[in-house]
């Protein structure tokens, strides 16, 4: 969505504040005043500041994010505002507010993890997570032989190491754990799966959400979902409701934390490294706080949210820079050093599902987005014995349709992969409902406004969507071609090409790529058999994983992993009386925006 935004550049949309439904309106500050106790109350509107004595001293116009992301008026203003609140230099004012919170282990066997430093009211607890695009973004400017693994331990070094953003700052803060997304991803995979063929190997599955209507469409990039709510509200209830990996993995430290340390979730700091300026926008939805998950969902609470800040592969130069590190002189630690390096997690089911023995290695099959659509495909085929999956090329590299063809030659299973705006605005009007005619018993008008179940579009029983054209691998937040640490790094010359973008993005997706091969040691350390594996996941392991979070929890597993979408309702280009506007802003007094 956001393939070309940088602070210097948000003219990606419209220019803010051309359509505002949230203008800036003022009310008067409540005083006692003789003359005016049989006054009725004033609103003043559109900026008319009182006079110094008259009504007091205006308060402060209070707009929320939550605000900008309720409109459709304007998309590049609120991403505005998240590239400000959200960057690396709101992650050194977090670290540099106070000293740390410290986990103490317990003394015993059976003991109670403590935590000190309570005493201070700022101080926190900072626990990081990191993508794997981010990791292979940062091993492609590297160059030379450096890994996607090896990425992700220099990322590690600069966020937990003594040599990293500990050796600066006013505390030496550094983090204390730095997981995975893979991990939240693989539990991602199962669920959706789930949700698209149903559980495996039980009868019913009480975790599952209210049907989602077919085809079902992944929701875990951001951009794509933005999209959705504000300008197709028809596909919403084709949207997968499992959360995205960042969520499902921000979710999970801080109810798993929060439980087993007895702190609340406010006083832990979880970052997000991402491929994606929009994963900003995802970490400030409503719906990804505290609040679907906490018990005390009564009130007008203020969300906590699961992931409180959300950087780029881009921002992980200017973090290190801003700290006068240089990120490629970082060393390079061994697997074995770098985990190691974590210290151990509180509760030991969930530390070893976030650090398994061995972690799976990206297959090209996957794709650069999460490997969805093959996970999917590979659960199909392992419940129909003898099955071949047959590949079909769209109009374009971006448009991939697929069919599970059964021994018998039977078509069991239709799927498809849309990528980037101008693939995805196809896949939605085929989505698009029939207009219904306004004359009794008149056939709906076009061909294609054909009743719900007639598209060519509805033949799938899944898609896999991504805004960014070539996936997440090409994410705006990743490092470019043009930018001049690769320009000084790879020699592309002052402007790079079209030839050169192709050349980089293909140096990405080999990093991407690289790593160990895998085996039957991967996903089996719950003592699953290697034939119950789907691609390389143990389904069984996920499952018995959740059910342990959702038992140290206490909180019903359907709060913890699924999510809900809103159609976003603008009143632009809307008239609205004066008197109404009144209304409106006098019911918001003392409740804030």
């Amino acid at each position: 969505m956001s393939a070309i935004l940088s602070a210097d550049d948000l003219n990606d949309f419209i220019s803010p504040g051309v359509a505002c439904i949230k203008p800036v309106e003022t009310l008067p500050t409540n005083q006692p005043d003789p003359q005016a106790q049989s006054l009725e109350f004033e609103v003043i509107l559109d900026g008319q500041q009182p006079q110094p004595g008259a009504n007091g001293t205006a308060a402060p116009a209070q707009i929320s994010l939550t605000d900008c992301l309720a409109c459709s008026g304007c998309v590049t203003s609120a991403e505005a505002v998240l590239v400000s609140l959200q960057s690396h230099n709101e992650v050194l004012s977090v670290l540099d507010g106070a000293p740390a919170l410290r986990i103490v282990p317990p003394v015993s066997d059976g003991g109670r993890w403590s935590v000190a430093g309570l005493e201070d009211p700022n101080a926190k607890l900072f626990v990081a997570s990191v993508s794997p695009q981010t990791r292979a973004s940062l091993a492609a400017a590297c160059g030379g032989a450096v890994t996607e693994r090896q990425a992700g331990g220099m990322i590690e070094q600069l966020l937990m190491g003594e040599g990293g953003l500990k050796s600066g700052g006013k505390h030496g803060n550094g983090f204390t754990w730095a997981v995975d997304t893979n991990t939240a991803r693989e539990a991602c995979l199962v669920l959706g799966s789930n949700e698209v063929l149903g559980p495996r190997g039980r009868g019913s599955d009480p975790e599952k959400p209210a049907a989602v209507t077919p085809p079902i469409l992944t929701s875990s990039c951001p951009g794509w979902v933005c999209y959705a709510e504000k300008t197709h509200p028809y596909v919403l209830p084709h949207l997968s409701r499992v959360k995205s990996p960042q969520a499902l993995m921000g979710t999970l430290l801080k109810t798993s934390l929060s439980r087993t340390l007895g702190i609340p979730p406010e006083r832990i700091w979880h970052l997000a490294v991402m491929p994606c300026f929009d994963k900003k926008l995802e970490a400030s939805r409503e719906e990804l706080t505290d609040i679907p998950w906490s018990n005390d969902q009564g009130g007008n609470k203020k969300g906590v949210r699961d992931v409180d800040c959300v950087i780029t592969s881009k921002e992980v130069l200017m973090l290190a820079a801003s700290r006068g590190l240089d990120f490629f002189t970082l060393p390079i630690p061994t697997a074995a050093a770098s985990k190691q390096k974590q210290p151990v997690f509180p509760d030991p089911t969930i530390g070893r599902f976030l650090f398994p023995e061995r972690s799976r290695r990206q297959l090209r099959e996957d794709g650069t987005s999460g490997g969805y659509l093959h996970y999917v495909l590979q659960d199909v085929r392992s419940r129909h014995p003898g099955s071949q999956i047959r590949t079909t090329r769209g109009r374009n590299a971006d448009v991939v349709e697929y069919a599970v063809i059964s021994a018998s030659g039977e078509t069991v299973f239709k799927a498809a992969r849309y990528y980037g705006f101008r693939n995805i605005q196809n896949l939605v009007r085929k989505l698009k409902p029939a207009k219904q005619s306004r004359m009794p018993g008149a056939r709906p008008v076009g061909g294609a406004r054909r009743p719900v179940g007639k598209t060519a579009g509805l033949e799938y029983a899944y898609v896999e969507v991504m805004a960014c054209p070539g996936g997440c691998t090409n994410g705006g937040g990743q490092i470019k071609v043009d930018d001049q640490v690769i320009i000084d790094r790879q020699g592309f010359g002052e402007k790079p090409g079209p030839a050169e973008q192709k050349v980089w993005l293909a140096q990405v997706d080999e990093a991407y790529f690289s790593g160990d091969e895998p085996d039957a040691a991967t996903a089996t350390e719950s003592g699953d058999d290697h034939s119950e594996l789907v691609a390389g996941i143990s389904p069984s392991h996920i499952r018995d994983t959740l059910a342990h979070w959702e038992e140290i929890t206490g909180i019903p597993l359907d709060r913890l992993v699924y999510t809900s979408y809103r159609e976003v309702v603008s009143d632009v280009g809307k008239t609205i009386s004066d008197t109404e506007r009144v209304v409106q802003l006098a019911g918001k007094i003392g409740g804030g925006w």
